[in-house]
């Protein structure tokens, strides 16, 4: 039984969380410089079975598309190829970074941790997951 993992991309840092293996809980992982994404993904999947790859779709208030999408689609392009059995999803990730900061300051985190922008990117990541995990919850009418 695979893990599910997410990532909140980022132009310098991306967030990543995962689920336990029974795909119930979503934990913060990691932040990586976005130039070692892949080079993580790799090590982390050689460790550990990855049955899908949630990513967070950077979207502007109206729905549009942030200036950071085409990146993060390019990104899903080539994690589709390098690791062909693992399907990609996305999930919207308005707000996460928002509800990231709410989440710490409300878990205690000190502010110091809290100005540290990898422990937002990764509890971002940890909120897309959360958010798809929830999909998967929903009975469907």
């Amino acid at each position: 039984m695979g893990r599910i993992l997410a990532i909140d991309y980022g132009t310098k840092r991306t967030g990543i969380a995962v689920t336990d293996p029974l795909k119930i809980i979503a934990s913060p992982l990691e932040t990586v410089l976005t130039h070692n994404l892949m080079h993580f993904l790799e090590s982390y999947m050689r460790k550990e079975e990855v049955e899908l790859l949630v990513v967070g779709e950077p979207r502007q208030m109206d729905g549009s598309g942030s200036e950071t999408l085409p990146r993060a689609r390019f990104f899903a392009q080539a994690f589709r190829k390098r690791f062909k059995g693992v399907p990609v999803k996305w999930v919207d990730e308005r707000f996460t970074s928002r509800m990231a900061m709410d989440a710490m300051l409300e878990g205690g985190m000190k502010q110091l941790e809290r100005r540290n922008r990898g422990n937002v990117d990764k509890i971002s990541a940890a909120i897309i997951l959360q958010t798809y995990l929830e999909t998967l919850n929903k009975p469907s009418n």
